[in-house]
């Protein structure tokens, strides 16, 4: 969440295309890695309680945040790419002027 805020805020402050912008993707693509790892080791587990308890709905309930995680660490990647290709093509475009 702070990464995220500080992410927002180089974009408030126009300095949205510069390697900070690059580094808070990166670190919120490793943390939401981390956490869907986490939460993947914590399904056996649930697995288990689902089973004694009977509870089918238990087990998709506790999928939703590793797969919510996966998809913000593929979006966070995804920019950070884009994010980096733009700024290589700002610096090649500076130098040729």
């Amino acid at each position: 969440m702070y990464k995220a805020i500080r992410l927002l805020n180089f974009i408030d402050k126009n300095i949205a295309f510069s390697e900070l912008s690059v580094g808070a993707l990166r670190v919120i693509k490793y943390c939401a890695i981390t956490i869907s790892t986490l939460y993947a080791l914590i399904m056996p587990f649930v697995y288990q309680v689902a089973k004694m308890d009977d509870a089918q709905g238990l087990i998709v309930i506790g999928m939703i945040p590793p797969f919510t995680s996966v998809i913000i660490a593929v979006f966070a990647a995804v920019l950070q790419k884009l994010l980096k290709n733009a700024i290589d093509i700002k610096a090649e475009n500076d130098l040729t002027i």
